[in-house]
């Protein structure tokens, strides 16, 4: 879980109107729309024969947006020798799909721009992020799971807090320290004890509505549920398990790694995901070893 608990407090809430008993809705929080920059790329890849320069006429029209489709092309998830110098080498080497998924997770970022002190949560995100896509080509028992697939996943799982931090503020912030603190509780109970939502729920609908796909919709909506994690919820797939487990695997390594943004969490749901990776206990210090060097090239 990404710290934001020590950010300062947003500006009012514009966006949706929060009830005095502190009972929300999805209908009231208002899920950000899907950027159009997506529907415009997403149109293009459609066709039956991608126009790749239309493609980096349209993306390129955004200077930020350009910078991080290249910064994801040359990183070391997707390799190859070949390095990308412009938008056109970034979509040829990434694919539409993940082009797509790209502008979906670097848009992300810039809707939530608006509140403020979020550089570490963003930072830890991104690393985690990368840490779980390198985990998904090294672990045998995830094998089955896409690394880009993975990647975008753990960029959008958290992306309700910053979405509840827009109309809570700093009583958000006193909720997710007391879910990061506790050892026994599910961190969305403790949460859905308090607002009647959880940063999880929301971050699925948000996700839902810009398109990403039913196994990565069931990841985000189920990413602290231990039943869940173990195959013992329906309508979460193994994909989906994977993809939680290899994410909250990687925020655990990071987090061993920078002793920021410390929670619970592992304790709740490490030994579910230990289990989905086929991964024994007593491997970790090896593979916290391993990646100090990932995380270490990603920035």
């Amino acid at each position: 879980m990404p710290d934001v608990t020590a950010c300062a407090d947003p500006p009012p809430a514009t966006a949706c109107r929060v009830q005095t008993t502190l009972s929300i809705s999805l209908r009231e929080l208002g899920i950000p729309p899907r950027p159009a920059i997506m529907d415009a790329v997403e149109r293009e890849a459609a066709k039956d024969e991608a126009d790749f320069w239309a493609l980096q006429a349209l993306i390129s029209a955004d200077v930020a947006l350009s910078a991080g489709l290249i910064k994801v092309a040359n990183s070391a998830l997707f390799g190859g020798r070949h390095v990308a110098v412009s938008v056109y080498d970034a979509v040829r080497k990434l694919g539409l799909q993940q082009v797509a998924r790209t502008i979906a997770a670097l848009s992300l970022q810039r809707v939530f721009a608006h509140v403020p002190q979020m550089e570490r949560f963003w930072d830890s995100s991104f690393r985690t992020a990368c840490l779980a896509a390198w985990l998904a080509q090294q672990l045998p028992g995830a094998k089955t799971v896409g690394v880009p697939d993975v990647y975008s996943y753990t960029l959008f799982r958290d992306a309700g807090i910053p979405a509840l931090l827009v109309p809570l503020g700093p009583i958000y912030r006193d909720v997710l320290q007391q879910a990061n603190r506790n050892h026994e509780l599910p961190f969305t109970e403790i949460e859905h004890h308090a607002l009647d939502v959880n940063h999880a729920l929301l971050g699925a609908e948000l996700a839902r509505t810009w398109g990403l796909p039913p196994e990565m919709l069931a990841a985000i909506a189920h990413h602290h549920d231990a039943a869940a994690i173990a195959g013992q919820r329906p309508g979460v797939p193994l994909r989906a398990r994977q993809m939680i487990a290899l994410a909250q695997l990687a925020e655990y390594l990071w987090q061993c790694q920078s002793g920021q943004a410390m929670t619970c969490e592992w304790i709740k749901l490490g030994p579910a995901c230990l289990d989905v990776l086929a991964l024994p206990a007593d491997d970790l210090p090896l593979w916290l070893e391993r990646s100090i060097e990932i995380t270490a090239t990603a920035h």
